[in-house]
């Protein structure tokens, strides 16, 4: 006897600190919404995050769920079952799928950061931080005096990051090793000496390169640590220009291969669903 479900798409959600990230697969195409994170995943959570891509249960075959507490949800919704994917297995599986590796550290940059050492049928964390896009936000809230990611890349792109930050030639006059002279040696550290008047666009350029260089800075460590020669960065955070830039010049600095694949906002989604299509 067939399963009537067996045919349908199949579903699944990313339970982030920030945001709550979809993909829908039909096998073919696959779809990706997101919004923000609101209160404990739930039931009823799910229906509401798969009806603003205009999905129901009974129109999926399965559901797949990562991050969060998922400890309310019931086994099945609608006769639809869960599958339960650890987030570090969905970090690995999508990053490596989004930027076409077999193996690969990869760095999920959302509301703080989780590393994760990935290759065919395996992940597990290495390190992380606390700082990512909540830290971004966060201090853009106190400095900057906004909350918007996009206005905060904005205004980074508009600035100079060398007004507040100190840079390895000013202190030792030359480079060390392979940074560069204009490479950051203290974040924030000309206004620890004095008062420097700073704009708005300088400020969150400092932001963006202190957020951006602790993060690829950590990746790239991991990489090495594990003997992997790729580093994937995923994650919201990657999606604004002045973080991705900071990225790669971080990459160039450490002669490091950094790949920063787009739409790395649903990589953690996009894992949980292939780990679960690729069990059955």
């Amino acid at each position: 006897m067939t399963n009537p479900s067996a045919s349908l798409p199949a579903a699944a959600i990313d339970f982030g600190a920030s945001n709550t990230d979809v993909v829908v697969s039909d096998g073919a195409n696959v779809r990706h919404w997101r919004l923000p994170s609101e209160g404990q995943p739930s039931n009823e959570r799910v229906r509401a995050v798969l009806a603003h891509g205009h999905v129901t249960p009974a129109d999926l075959a399965w559901i797949a769920v990562t991050g969060g507490n998922r400890s309310a949800l019931s086994p099945a919704l609608d006769g639809r079952p869960f599958h339960h994917v650890p987030e570090v297995q969905a970090i690995g599986r999508g990053g490596l799928a989004l930027a076409g590796l077999e193996r690969a550290v990869v760095a999920s940059a959302g509301s703080g950061t989780a590393v994760v050492a990935a290759g065919p049928g395996s992940a597990h964390h290495v390190t992380g931080t606390g700082v990512g896009g909540g830290t971004l936000v966060g201090l853009a809230r106190l400095l900057v005096g906004t909350v918007d990611p996009r206005e905060i890349d904005a205004l980074a792109q508009a600035g100079r990051d060398t007004t507040l930050n100190l840079t390895i030639g000013e202190i030792l006059g030359q480079a060390i090793g392979s940074l560069p002279p204009e490479t950051t040696a203290v974040n924030f550290g000309r206004v620890a000496r004095h008062d420097v008047p700073a704009s708005r666009e300088d400020t969150a350029a400092a932001l963006v390169n202190m957020v951006g260089q602790v993060i690829a800075v950590i990746a790239i460590n991991a990489a090495r640590a594990q003997q992997l020669p790729d580093t994937v960065i995923v994650g919201h955070l990657a999606d604004l220009p002045s973080i991705r830039r900071t990225f790669e010049l971080v990459g160039q600095y450490y002669h490091a291969t950094i790949r920063i694949p787009e739409g790395g906002g649903k990589a953690t989604a996009l894992g949980a669903l292939l780990a679960v299509q690729e069990q059955k």
